[in-house]
């Protein structure tokens, strides 16, 4: 096994975190920010890059921390590592809610595509890099699946999505998609852009001009509530941006507005 052997438990059901138990010089890499709590004999390091290439010199890994760059994620990543004698845990909890989904690599093909933005942690030895879409309409027209993080190892990695996930094994049929709410794939499903049919579909249909197509034989996990969506929906009423509160459930909530001069 190339990647360490991590335990781990998830915790909560709304805003979940993971825990993940470490054996001593056992190592979980994550991202920046994303640690909730550590035990005592847990140290960590903010290095540049994964650290699955330990010979890997310091322009290949500036290299491949300038793709996490472009794909909007930190310069660097942060290595926990267990110097301690015995189990330790650390936590990393997710960024908004939704589900934490673990993925045993070793059992999905060792290859697995995510949106951007929705890794969260993995087992010391897993790759973890970037994927752009080779195909024109999936770069053009993919919005938030035109650059994908690209997860490649044998252990353990934690990946978080947006409400509920749901698991779709395809065998062969193809599967379609809202861009936003496809969270993850295995690398051996078929993954393209298609416009959707009919003008009158089109523009008022409320689903949008595009969505994902996905073919093969494989693991497919959607997410019920993209992170933007929840965004729009939240600017759309927020007071600021013009929207029509409702002051928190009160009756009185927009003619209080009015009196308080808000």
């Amino acid at each position: 096994m190339r990647c360490h052997e991590v335990d781990y438990e998830i915790i909560g059901h709304d805003m979940q975190m993971v825990e993940v138990e470490l054996d001593p010089n056992e190592t979980v890499v994550a991202e920046a920010g994303a640690m909730n709590y550590m035990e005592d004999g847990i140290d960590f390091q903010a290095k540049m890059g994964d650290g699955s290439e330990p010979d890997q010199g310091f322009m290949g890994k500036l290299f491949s921390a300038g793709k996490r760059v472009i794909s909007g994620e930190s310069l660097f990543m942060t290595h926990f590592t267990n110097h301690g004698s015995g189990k330790k845990r650390v936590a990393f909890a997710a960024p908004f809610p939704g589900t934490i989904v673990p993925v045993n690599m070793a059992e999905v093909g060792e290859v697995l595509f995510c949106q951007k933005d929705a890794f969260l942690c993995a087992a010391l030895g897993t790759n973890i890099g970037i994927a752009f879409q080779r195909k024109l309409g999936t770069g053009f027209f993919g919005g938030e699946g035109f650059i994908l993080e690209r997860l490649q190892g044998d252990g353990m990695a934690f990946i978080h999505a947006g409400g509920t996930v749901v698991r779709k094994e395809l065998r062969g049929e193809t599967l379609r998609v809202d861009t936003g709410c496809l969270a993850a794939f295995t690398g051996n499903i078929d993954y393209d852009i298609q416009m959707v049919k009919g003008l009158k579909s089109m523009f008022f249909g409320g689903e949008g001009l595009f969505f994902a197509t996905l073919t093969g034989h494989g693991s497919v996990w959607l997410q019920s509530l993209p992170f933007s969506r929840m965004a729009d929906r939240i600017l759309e009423h927020a007071p600021a941006s013009g929207g029509k509160s409702q002051g928190e459930g009160s009756v009185l909530g927009g003619l209080g507005r009015m009196l308080d001069g808000r």
